[in-house]
């Protein structure tokens, strides 16, 4: 398997990214000092908005990631043939 088929695709990169980012407000909030944010994160729970972003960024990072494998694993097997 060549280098550039080991590498993690960039929109998976992107969104991995963008879900780390989410979860800082996320814990922030859930620690009480959302407040210091914005006013209307004031609340513990506002930051489950923030949690559920970034789960589902996490979850369509994983998407090209996967792909990317598959596709991978499947030239493998093509070049052996």
């Amino acid at each position: 398997m060549s280098a550039d088929h080991r590498r993690m695709p960039m929109s998976a990169l992107v969104l991995f990214v963008l879900a780390a980012l989410c979860l800082v407000p996320a814990v922030t909030c859930f620690a009480g000092a959302g407040d210091r944010l914005h006013p209307a994160l004031a609340e513990p729970m506002a930051g489950l908005a923030f949690l559920v972003s970034a789960i589902a960024l996490a979850g369509s990072g994983a998407f090209p990631l996967v792909i990317s494998r598959l596709a991978a694993k499947d030239g493998a097997k093509q070049a052996v043939r």
